[in-house]
Protein backbone atom coordinates (compact mmCIF):
# COMPACT_ATOMS: atom_id res chain seq x y z
CA UNK A 1 0.00 0.00 0.00
CA UNK A 2 2.98 2.56 0.76
CA UNK A 3 4.31 2.00 -2.44
CA UNK A 4 1.36 1.87 -4.59
CA UNK A 5 0.56 5.66 -2.43
CA UNK A 6 4.39 7.02 -3.38
CA UNK A 7 3.77 5.77 -7.07
CA UNK A 8 0.86 7.92 -7.07
CA UNK A 9 2.00 10.69 -5.56
CA UNK A 10 4.99 11.00 -7.52
CA UNK A 11 2.37 10.39 -10.56
CA UNK A 12 0.34 13.70 -9.25
CA UNK A 13 3.52 15.79 -9.02
CA UNK A 14 4.53 14.96 -12.34
CA UNK A 15 1.54 16.15 -14.01
CA UNK A 16 0.85 19.02 -11.78
CA UNK A 17 4.69 19.72 -13.23
CA UNK A 18 3.60 19.11 -16.76
CA UNK A 19 0.60 21.03 -16.71
CA UNK A 20 2.40 24.08 -14.99
CA UNK A 21 4.88 23.93 -18.26
CA UNK A 22 1.95 24.22 -20.62
CA UNK A 23 1.41 27.12 -22.80
CA UNK A 24 -2.08 27.27 -24.44
CA UNK A 25 -2.65 29.44 -27.53
CA UNK A 26 -4.74 32.80 -26.86
CA UNK A 27 -6.81 33.87 -29.01
CA UNK A 28 -5.65 37.59 -28.98
CA UNK A 29 -1.78 36.80 -29.49
CA UNK A 30 0.86 38.20 -28.09
CA UNK A 31 3.17 40.75 -29.36
CA UNK A 32 6.29 42.10 -28.00
CA UNK A 33 7.03 45.64 -30.43
CA UNK A 34 10.93 47.32 -29.47
CA UNK A 35 12.35 50.74 -31.55
CA UNK A 36 15.46 52.43 -31.07
CA UNK A 37 15.13 55.76 -31.31
CA UNK A 38 18.59 57.72 -31.12
CA UNK A 39 20.23 56.51 -27.98
CA UNK A 40 16.51 55.55 -26.00
CA UNK A 41 14.82 51.73 -26.31
CA UNK A 42 11.21 52.16 -26.58
CA UNK A 43 9.18 49.31 -25.96
CA UNK A 44 5.31 48.20 -26.86
CA UNK A 45 3.78 44.60 -25.30
CA UNK A 46 0.39 44.03 -26.08
CA UNK A 47 -2.42 41.19 -27.23
CA UNK A 48 -3.75 41.48 -30.66
CA UNK A 49 -7.81 41.46 -31.56
CA UNK A 50 -9.22 40.28 -33.96
CA UNK A 51 -12.37 42.10 -35.92
CA UNK A 52 -14.14 39.02 -36.84
CA UNK A 53 -17.46 41.24 -38.03
CA UNK A 54 -17.63 43.19 -35.35
CA UNK A 55 -18.67 47.01 -34.92
CA UNK A 56 -15.54 47.74 -32.91
CA UNK A 57 -15.45 51.12 -31.96
CA UNK A 58 -18.50 52.71 -30.57
CA UNK A 59 -19.57 49.05 -30.15
CA UNK A 60 -16.81 46.25 -29.05
CA UNK A 61 -15.06 49.00 -27.45
CA UNK A 62 -17.47 52.00 -26.09
CA UNK A 63 -16.81 55.30 -26.71
CA UNK A 64 -16.08 57.20 -24.14
CA UNK A 65 -14.78 54.44 -21.34
CA UNK A 66 -11.15 53.85 -21.08
CA UNK A 67 -10.18 50.21 -23.06
CA UNK A 68 -6.54 48.81 -22.33
CA UNK A 69 -5.88 49.16 -25.97
CA UNK A 70 -5.33 45.73 -26.83
CA UNK A 71 -6.64 42.14 -25.26
CA UNK A 72 -5.80 40.20 -22.28
CA UNK A 73 -3.19 41.88 -19.76
CA UNK A 74 -3.16 45.77 -20.15
CA UNK A 75 -1.11 47.26 -22.98
CA UNK A 76 2.62 48.24 -22.00
CA UNK A 77 5.04 50.32 -22.59
CA UNK A 78 8.41 51.27 -21.67
CA UNK A 79 11.04 53.60 -22.21
CA UNK A 80 14.48 53.91 -21.41
CA UNK A 81 14.80 57.30 -21.12
CA UNK A 82 13.03 60.58 -20.34
CA UNK A 83 10.92 61.27 -23.66
CA UNK A 84 8.05 63.54 -24.72
CA UNK A 85 4.81 62.53 -26.27
CA UNK A 86 3.43 64.87 -28.37
CA UNK A 87 5.25 67.59 -26.55
CA UNK A 88 4.75 66.34 -23.34
CA UNK A 89 7.10 65.30 -20.78
CA UNK A 90 6.98 61.30 -19.68
CA UNK A 91 9.86 59.94 -17.47
CA UNK A 92 11.97 56.97 -18.28
CA UNK A 93 10.06 53.65 -16.47
CA UNK A 94 7.50 51.21 -17.47
CA UNK A 95 3.77 52.33 -18.38
CA UNK A 96 0.59 50.50 -18.75
CA UNK A 97 -1.02 52.25 -22.08
CA UNK A 98 -4.66 52.70 -21.62
CA UNK A 99 -6.77 54.60 -24.31
CA UNK A 100 -10.66 56.51 -24.20
CA UNK A 101 -11.84 56.70 -27.98
CA UNK A 102 -14.50 58.98 -29.23
CA UNK A 103 -15.66 59.84 -32.67
CA UNK A 104 -13.67 63.00 -32.82
CA UNK A 105 -10.37 62.23 -30.77
CA UNK A 106 -9.09 60.34 -29.18
CA UNK A 107 -7.03 60.33 -25.13
CA UNK A 108 -4.16 58.47 -24.51
CA UNK A 109 -3.32 57.26 -21.41
CA UNK A 110 0.39 56.29 -20.05
CA UNK A 111 -0.63 54.79 -16.00
CA UNK A 112 1.88 53.92 -13.42
CA UNK A 113 0.17 50.76 -12.86
CA UNK A 114 2.06 48.79 -15.58
CA UNK A 115 0.97 44.72 -14.45
CA UNK A 116 -2.74 45.08 -13.90
CA UNK A 117 -5.16 42.59 -15.90
CA UNK A 118 -6.99 45.01 -18.97
CA UNK A 119 -8.44 48.21 -17.82
CA UNK A 120 -10.50 46.97 -14.64
CA UNK A 121 -8.32 48.09 -12.22
CA UNK A 122 -7.27 51.33 -13.98
CA UNK A 123 -6.82 54.09 -11.03
CA UNK A 124 -6.78 57.92 -12.65
CA UNK A 125 -4.96 58.90 -9.76
CA UNK A 126 -1.67 57.02 -11.13
CA UNK A 127 -1.81 58.36 -14.70
CA UNK A 128 1.64 59.79 -15.48
CA UNK A 129 0.69 61.07 -18.93
CA UNK A 130 -2.51 62.11 -20.58
CA UNK A 131 -2.60 63.30 -24.55
CA UNK A 132 -5.35 64.14 -27.22
CA UNK A 133 -5.01 62.51 -30.36
CA UNK A 134 -7.31 62.71 -33.88
CA UNK A 135 -7.96 59.22 -34.53
CA UNK A 136 -7.66 58.75 -38.59
CA UNK A 137 -9.50 57.28 -41.40
CA UNK A 138 -7.45 54.16 -42.43
CA UNK A 139 -7.22 50.90 -44.63
CA UNK A 140 -9.39 48.39 -43.25
CA UNK A 141 -7.00 45.76 -40.42
CA UNK A 142 -8.57 42.87 -39.33
CA UNK A 143 -5.85 42.58 -36.36
CA UNK A 144 -5.24 45.06 -34.22
CA UNK A 145 -1.86 46.63 -34.48
CA UNK A 146 1.34 48.80 -32.90
CA UNK A 147 3.17 50.40 -35.53
CA UNK A 148 6.51 52.06 -35.28
CA UNK A 149 7.01 54.64 -38.33
CA UNK A 150 8.72 57.98 -39.35
CA UNK A 151 12.38 56.84 -37.19
CA UNK A 152 14.82 59.65 -37.15
CA UNK A 153 17.45 60.10 -34.86
CA UNK A 154 15.42 61.79 -32.01
CA UNK A 155 11.69 60.89 -32.70
CA UNK A 156 9.42 58.38 -34.09
CA UNK A 157 5.79 58.41 -34.55
CA UNK A 158 3.40 55.44 -33.04
CA UNK A 159 0.75 54.26 -34.57
CA UNK A 160 -2.76 52.48 -32.95
CA UNK A 161 -4.34 50.81 -36.38
CA UNK A 162 -7.50 48.65 -36.58
CA UNK A 163 -10.92 48.29 -38.08
CA UNK A 164 -10.77 51.57 -40.30
CA UNK A 165 -8.50 53.54 -37.84
CA UNK A 166 -5.31 54.86 -37.38
CA UNK A 167 -4.16 56.69 -34.18
CA UNK A 168 -0.75 58.37 -34.36
CA UNK A 169 1.24 60.12 -31.56
CA UNK A 170 4.76 61.14 -31.79
CA UNK A 171 7.76 60.18 -29.45
CA UNK A 172 10.66 62.40 -29.11
CA UNK A 173 13.31 61.84 -27.24
CA UNK A 174 15.36 65.13 -27.03
CA UNK A 175 18.63 66.24 -27.84
CA UNK A 176 20.54 62.69 -28.19
CA UNK A 177 23.90 64.63 -28.66
CA UNK A 178 23.92 66.72 -25.39
CA UNK A 179 22.57 63.68 -23.50
CA UNK A 180 25.63 61.29 -24.68
CA UNK A 181 28.12 64.55 -24.19
CA UNK A 182 26.77 65.29 -20.73
CA UNK A 183 27.49 60.98 -20.07
CA UNK A 184 30.55 61.29 -21.36
CA UNK A 185 31.50 64.14 -19.03
CA UNK A 186 29.97 62.49 -15.95
CA UNK A 187 32.19 59.16 -16.45
CA UNK A 188 35.18 61.82 -17.49
CA UNK A 189 34.75 62.83 -14.07
CA UNK A 190 33.36 60.10 -11.68
CA UNK A 191 36.07 56.99 -13.22
CA UNK A 192 39.17 58.86 -12.58
CA UNK A 193 37.92 59.58 -9.19
CA UNK A 194 36.81 55.60 -8.55
CA UNK A 195 40.27 54.51 -9.60
CA UNK A 196 42.73 56.99 -7.94
CA UNK A 197 40.56 55.97 -4.73
CA UNK A 198 41.22 52.73 -5.27
CA UNK A 199 44.53 53.47 -5.49
CA UNK A 200 44.72 55.55 -2.40
CA UNK A 201 42.54 52.64 -0.04
CA UNK A 202 44.87 49.74 -1.85
CA UNK A 203 48.07 51.88 -1.30
CA UNK A 204 49.39 51.34 -4.73
CA UNK A 205 52.45 54.07 -3.98
CA UNK A 206 54.48 53.19 -7.47
CA UNK A 207 50.58 54.29 -9.30
CA UNK A 208 50.21 57.70 -6.65
CA UNK A 209 51.50 60.27 -9.24
CA UNK A 210 49.62 58.47 -12.23
CA UNK A 211 46.37 58.38 -9.79
CA UNK A 212 47.07 62.50 -9.43
CA UNK A 213 47.07 63.07 -13.29
CA UNK A 214 43.62 60.96 -13.47
CA UNK A 215 41.91 63.61 -11.18
CA UNK A 216 43.78 66.25 -12.63
CA UNK A 217 41.85 65.33 -15.55
CA UNK A 218 38.24 65.10 -13.79
CA UNK A 219 39.25 68.55 -12.15
CA UNK A 220 39.77 70.10 -15.61
CA UNK A 221 36.49 68.69 -16.90
CA UNK A 222 34.51 70.34 -13.40
CA UNK A 223 35.78 70.85 -10.36
CA UNK A 224 33.69 68.69 -7.62
CA UNK A 225 34.00 68.08 -3.62
CA UNK A 226 35.18 64.48 -4.91
CA UNK A 227 37.95 64.51 -6.77
CA UNK A 228 39.40 67.43 -5.12
CA UNK A 229 38.99 65.52 -1.84
CA UNK A 230 40.72 62.87 -3.48
CA UNK A 231 43.57 64.62 -4.54
CA UNK A 232 44.18 66.42 -1.35
CA UNK A 233 44.56 62.89 0.31
CA UNK A 234 47.15 61.53 -2.23
CA UNK A 235 48.90 64.50 -2.13
CA UNK A 236 48.74 63.99 1.86
CA UNK A 237 49.79 60.38 1.34
CA UNK A 238 53.00 61.50 -0.46
CA UNK A 239 54.32 64.32 1.93
CA UNK A 240 53.53 66.64 -0.09
CA UNK A 241 51.12 68.05 3.02
CA UNK A 242 51.54 72.31 1.72
CA UNK A 243 50.02 70.98 -1.71
CA UNK A 244 47.36 68.93 0.14
CA UNK A 245 46.12 71.55 2.39
CA UNK A 246 45.29 74.31 -0.40
CA UNK A 247 43.67 71.58 -2.30
CA UNK A 248 41.69 70.27 0.64
CA UNK A 249 40.62 73.77 1.45
CA UNK A 250 39.59 74.48 -2.41
CA UNK A 251 37.59 71.46 -2.18
CA UNK A 252 36.16 72.07 1.13
CA UNK A 253 35.02 75.18 -0.60
CA UNK A 254 33.35 73.92 -3.88
CA UNK A 255 31.49 71.11 -1.67
CA UNK A 256 29.64 73.78 0.44
CA UNK A 257 28.44 76.13 -2.94
CA UNK A 258 27.26 72.68 -4.56
CA UNK A 259 23.64 71.78 -4.67
CA UNK A 260 22.78 70.19 -2.70
CA UNK A 261 25.75 71.45 -0.54
CA UNK A 262 28.15 68.16 0.79
CA UNK A 263 28.70 67.60 4.36
CA UNK A 264 32.12 68.39 4.53
CA UNK A 265 32.66 68.61 8.45
CA UNK A 266 34.38 65.08 8.59
CA UNK A 267 36.89 66.39 5.90
CA UNK A 268 37.85 70.06 7.52
CA UNK A 269 38.96 68.04 10.84
CA UNK A 270 41.34 65.90 8.15
CA UNK A 271 42.35 69.55 6.69
CA UNK A 272 42.78 70.76 10.38
CA UNK A 273 45.15 67.87 11.19
CA UNK A 274 47.69 67.91 8.27
CA UNK A 275 47.92 72.07 9.49
CA UNK A 276 49.28 70.44 12.55
CA UNK A 277 51.66 68.80 11.01
CA UNK A 278 52.93 71.38 8.71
Amino acid sequence: MKRIALILAITAIYSISVFAQLTLPRESQRQELTQTIGDTKVSIVYHRPNVKGRKVFGGLEPYGEVWRTGANEATVFEISNDITINGQKLPKGKYSLHTIPTESAWTIIFNKTWDQWGSFDYDVKQDALRVSVKPETAEFRETMAFEIDKVTGNSAEVMIRWDKLAVPFTVDVGDVSARLINDTRRKMVNEPVQMANYVLTQKLTANYQEAIGWLDGSIKTRETFGNLQTKARLLAEMGRTADAIATGEKAVQVGKAATPAVNTANFEKTVADWKTKK
